[in-house]
């Protein structure tokens, strides 16, 4: 990254993940290349906080959202071989930055009607800290024990992937030798998925088909996705398994309208080129765009005309896994950056699933339909999102 400090390289060492398609990183990465059902409520219906080590009393005090948080979390520091008893690093200088859309929606919901139907002295004594945006990430610090920076970022369907962002530069400047990042989701209430139906957002078909003619809308899903980021002499120092290297990141704003994107995708543009400037890459050396890919008609169409202008000549392959996941919202950069960690270690690119014929308004631009051998090379992973936020890193062979 450009704004590293003496040289300093982040690699990503561990991920965990807990998403409808499945379960850790090896069920995760065989979901996305099958098929999904037709739903367009996607939930992870064998999600058990006690696997985890999450006793009940800890379960009462957390909502299903930051749950899924530490739970990923724990399989993230797993598998990037980080013993909670046995740290290698000082716990001043690990961090922990987690992404939201909504935070404690089920807990709002739930105490608003005890409020309703039993008065106010039954609404629980514990509804602030489990509505808290910030608890999965609170959470976390507490269970692990890191004491550096510990920071939640809202930004709607950008969140995961500017914690990504955020944490990475935490390593690159020096602040971290270690950051947990990523995001957890979990808002399918009546309130929020009936809000999501009034607004037309959702599909009405249940199948998400990113960049399809036929595309109608997301379909809405809980997840929860961590990734271990460190500094690249010290991870090879220890002999941890690097999946990818983070080189660079950007954010911007549409400024545009709440809910819409801007037609032309200029900030979609400007993030990818923001991006692609501080890890001092040309767009030619892009070989694959994990899409944003919502399945809804103008973020498709506005994320393809920002690929387009952007790219010219040089198309990468593009995917989308919404078409399998679903759209985790807060959570969907985090999960979206998995998927490109284990693109990097396996050597393919998954499907779009749910895609029959590509828009002909679409032409020029490569959709990954089926899975795709891969030479891994530079690539980025997007996130656009309500609010006109924008988001984009990229990943390089480490």
């Amino acid at each position: 990254m450009i704004e590293s400090r003496d040289g300093r390289r982040v690699v990503i060492t561990g991920v965990g993940v807990i998403a409808p398609c499945g379960t850790g990183a090896e069920e995760f990465w065989a979901g996305l290349q099958r098929p999904a059902e037709p739903v367009v409520d996607r939930r992870i219906v064998d999600f058990d906080a006690s696997r985890w080590g999450i006793k009940h009393v800890e379960a009462r005090r957390m909502d299903r959202f930051a749950q899924l948080g530490v739970a990923a979390g724990m399989q993230a520091l797993t598998d990037a071989g980080l013993d909670v008893d046995d740290q290698p690093y000082d716990s001043a200088r690990c961090g922990i930055v987690m992404g939201t859309g909504i935070g404690g929606a089920y807990a709002w919901e739930s105490q608003t009607q005890i409020l309703l139907d039993k008065g106010p002295a039954r609404v629980s004594p514990l509804v602030v800290p489990t509505v808290m945006p910030n608890a999965a990430a609170a959470m976390m610090s507490m269970r692990y024990g890191w004491r550096g920076p510990v920071e939640t970022v809202v930004t709607a369907c950008a969140s995961g992937t500017h914690a990504v962002s955020n944490g990475a530069r935490l390593v690159a400047a020096g602040r971290c030798d270690a950051v947990l990042v990523g995001g957890s989701e979990s808002c399918q209430t009546g309130v929020m998925t009936n809000g999501f139906l009034n607004m037309k957002a959702l599909s009405s078909s249940g199948i998400s088909r990113p960049f399809d003619v036929d595309r109608d809308g997301f379909c809405s899903a809980e997840a929860g996705g961590v990734l271990v980021l460190e500094e690249a002499s010290a991870a090879v120092a220890r002999g941890a398994t690097v999946y990818a290297e983070v080189a660079g990141s950007g954010s911007t704003a549409d400024a545009h309208h709440l809910t819409a994107p801007a037609p032309d995708g200029r900030g979609a543009v400007e993030c990818m080129r923001a991006a692609l400037a501080d890890a001092g890459l040309p767009s030619s050396e892009i070989t694959h765009v994990n899409a944003h890919g919502t399945s809804t008609p103008l973020n498709d169409a506005t994320e393809v005309a920002a690929v387009l202008a952007l790219f010219g000549a040089s198309q990468p392959a593009v995917t989308s896994i919404k078409g399998v996941t679903g759209h985790a919202l807060g959570a969907a950069g985090a999960i979206e950056a998995i998927a490109l960690a284990l693109s990097f270690r396996y050597g393919v690119l998954p499907p779009t699933m749910g895609v029959e014929q590509v828009d002909p308004a679409f032409d020029g631009i490569d959709v990954v339909r089926e899975p795709r051998s891969w030479t891994p090379g530079p690539a980025l992973s997007n996130s656009f999102a309500f609010g006109g936020h924008n988001g984009t890193v990229v990943f390089v062979p480490a």
